[in-house]
């Protein structure tokens, strides 16, 4: 019974997994932020493009 208590114990102390999840939740954030940036940037160029085939034709 101790050793179970024991590997309890070492699992709720160990900090090692929660590193991994703070990157990985860091990671996602930045994503998300250069997603947003080039869906707006490419709405903006796609616009433009449209004008200069418009004056073209």
């Amino acid at each position: 019974m101790r050793f179970i208590a024991k590997l309890a114990s070492d699992f709720l102390r160990d900090e090692s997994g929660t590193t991994a999840i703070e990157y990985a939740l860091i990671a996602s954030c930045i994503s998300i932020v250069i997603l947003v940036a080039v869906t707006g940037i490419g709405s903006s160029v796609n616009g433009r493009f449209v004008a200069v085939g418009n004056g073209l034709k």
